[in-house]
């Protein structure tokens, strides 16, 4: 077996620390021991813009908020998806993750944070969405509601932190959140802040196996 190597690590605001390590051409990111994210499982990532823009449809000059730039398998996509007049904002709130998307993981990033669609904002999603305007919020922040990165994105699953978003949202906007798991509390919340909320359940892979991961969309009533 091809032994794991450290890469590099970085310290999460008011979090943990972050490692990146690589396994011959794998790439994978650890929060302390728990592994976050991996380049071989993309598959739910990329749902949560696929999926994002089959809901939304055919609009003009789309407005994108990707919480969280990851490994970039849900930003690609959603390039993939959109249109020249769109235009998508990545919160990053970690600057190493762009360095490594730039560097160790420049064959994996294919130059996505280059198109002109494309804006990194180095700071917490947060302040993103006060900034309103969004057809879409999509978070991939946490590994879900109850198993955060850091204590400050409670904000994001709290009732006072949903309704910032829900009013963010343009008409039949979107808010998608990515889960590691199912959370049926969560999707109380949701309805309670006045989103009509439908749960997906994603394989981790892109080829349909892997974990069950989840994503709540969640529509202004």
């Amino acid at each position: 077996m091809i032994p794991r190597t450290l890469v590099a690590s970085a310290q999460i605001p008011n979090g943990p620390e972050m490692r990146l390590y690589a396994r011959g051409e794998d790439h994978m990111i650890l929060l302390e021991r728990e592994e976050l994210m991996s380049s071989r499982q993309s598959g739910s990532e990329e749902a949560l813009a696929t999926m994002t823009a089959d809901r939304l449809g055919k609009r003009e000059g789309q407005r994108w908020l990707i919480g969280g730039y990851g490994m970039g398998f849900t930003l690609r996509a959603a390039l993939a998806c959109l249109p020249g007049d769109a235009r998508v904002t990545v919160a990053e709130l970690v600057p190493e993750i762009i360095d490594w998307a730039r560097g160790p993981m420049a064959a994996l990033t294919d130059g996505c944070l280059d198109d002109p669609r494309v804006t990194v904002a180095l700071r917490d999603v947060t302040d993103e969405i006060a900034a309103g305007g969004w057809d879409a919020i999509l978070l991939d922040v946490d590994n879900g509601p109850d198993a955060l990165v850091r204590a400050q994105n409670q904000w994001l699953y709290e009732p006072g932190g949903l309704a910032i978003t829900r009013g963010a949202l343009k008409l039949k906007g979107v808010l998608a959140i990515w889960s590691a798991s199912s959370d049926a509390r969560f999707s109380r919340t949701l309805a309670n802040a006045g989103f009509r909320v439908e749960e997906q359940v994603v394989r981790a892979r892109a080829n349909g196996k892997g974990p069950r991961h989840h994503i709540w969309f969640a529509t202004p009533r």
